[in-house]
């Protein structure tokens, strides 16, 4: 009875998605829990075969205040929030959600919080010759990038595989191009372990101690992209500092 009510008191977070097989975020965040000594809170994993399942699970669970939310819900998870941030209307997607009760009914409210996490990540490395972005990749992560970028008034070019209206694509980068964008930014999955040589193909030997080389991926550490461009000189960045970020950013919109 007493294990019961104790359960019924804690304060629920978790991850939605299909399948979970492996979770930053349940790492993450009981790691902070047992931390930061946050006794009433349990991080769960919540892999629903369907995003409709989504309503009964909140139902189901009155104490969940949050949940991230991952492939393949980012964008279908939109028709099930009352509200959005700025940056999850302007991409398109949602990775974390908050669950209120004011006057006792559910407001389900949608963020961003990948933006956050890149643009935190992203500021102290910037200088003023960085004024210009090319971005590798146009799929879900870079419009987050995009986003942030325009915020910072950065000007930036997506760089495609398949001729696309607005997009440069690969075999189009020249000198010209690298000595005018001087901040190189992989959105795409090339390079994550265990494929651990691939690499967006452009022409690294343009690369000067001017750029700052910022990769999305953080498995591994220091990817082929990054290794290829801190060979030449240029500053790097990879994607665990944004991960941290993000979820730090989803623990504050939770607890507010």
């Amino acid at each position: 009875m007493l294990h019961s009510l104790k359960l019924k008191r804690m304060k629920l977070f978790g991850l939605i998605g299909f399948p979970l097989t492996h979770s930053f975020s349940k790492q993450y965040f009981s790691g902070k829990f047992e931390r930061e000594g946050i006794a009433d809170s349990a991080y769960e994993l919540y892999p629903i075969e369907r995003i409709s399942l989504l309503e009964a699970l909140l139902a189901d669970q009155p104490q969940l205040k949050g949940l991230n939310v991952t492939i393949p819900y980012k964008l279908a998870v939109l028709d099930y929030v009352d509200e959005l941030d700025a940056a999850a209307a302007y991409i398109g997607a949602v990775n974390t959600l908050q669950i209120t009760y004011p006057n006792g009914k559910r407001l389900v409210k949608g963020y961003n919080t990948d933006a956050y996490g890149f643009e935190n990540s992203l500021k102290p490395l910037l200088e003023p010759h960085h004024q210009e972005a090319l971005i590798f990749g146009d799929g879900g992560a870079a419009k987050a990038v995009k986003f942030v970028l325009e915020q910072l008034n950065i000007g930036y070019t997506s760089v495609v595989r398949k001729p696309q209206e607005g997009c440069l694509t690969y075999d189009e980068l020249d000198e010209s191009w690298l000595k005018k964008a001087t901040i190189l930014i992989n959105t795409t999955p090339l390079g994550t372990f265990p494929n651990v040589a691939a690499c967006p193909d452009i022409p690294y030997q343009y690369i000067t101690a001017q750029h700052l080389a910022y990769d999305l991926v953080y498995n591994p550490e220091e990817t082929e992209f990054l290794k290829r461009a801190a060979a030449k000189g240029a500053k790097t960045k990879n994607g665990l500092d944004m991960l941290h970020l993000q979820a730090e950013r989803a623990w504050a919109i939770w607890t507010a």
